[in-house]
C-alpha cells in the first residue's frame, strides 16, 4: 500500500504558476504509475496528467497540455504537476492518485484505474 499527501495548493493570480507536490509513503514508489486529477465546485472529478513507472511516458487533459508538466523523483518519493499561464478554469481542488504497475511502463487517465488517492489541495486562480 502507499499513502499519499499533496501539498502546494493555494492562491495565484491568472497568467501565475504553483507547483504542487505529493509525498508518497512506502518502499516500492518506482512501481507505481502517478496521476494528477481535479474536482471544481459542482463538477466531476477529472483527469489532469499521467506519468508511466519509469517516468518515460507521459499524457495531458488537452486544456492543460503545454501548460503543465508532471514529473517525478523516486528518490524523494515524490510527483509533481507544475502549473504555468494558469487561469480560473484551473480552480479545483488536486488531488494525486497512484497505481501499482510493476510490469508495465504504461500510463493512466481513469479514475478507477487508480487504488490509492491522496486527500486533495485546492488550487484557486483569480482573475
Amino acid at each position: 500500500q502507499v499513502q499519499l499527501v499533496e501539498s502546494g495548493g493555494g492562491l495565484v493570480q491568472a497568467g501565475g504558476s504553483l507547483r504542487l507536490s505529493c509525498a508518497a509513503s512506502g518502499r516500492t514508489f518506482s512501481n507505481y504509475a502517478l496521476g494528477w486529477f481535479r474536482q471544481a465546485p459542482g463538477k466531476e472529478r477529472e483527469f489532469v496528467a499521467a506519468i508511466s513507472r519509469s517516468g518515460g511516458k507521459a499524457f495531458y487533459l488537452d486544456s492543460v497540455r503545454g501548460r503543465f508538466t508532471i514529473s517525478r523523483d523516486d528518490a524523494k518519493n515524490t510527483v509533481y504537476l507544475q502549473m504555468n499561464n494558469m487561469n480560473s478554469e484551473d480552480t479545483a481542488v488536486y488531488y494525486c492518485a497512484a497505481r501499482n504497475e510493476p510490469y508495465s511502463d504504461s500510463y493512466y487517465s481513469q479514475l478507477g484505474q487508480y487504488a490509492y488517492w491522496g486527500q486533495g489541495t485546492q488550487v484557486t486562480v483569480s482573475s
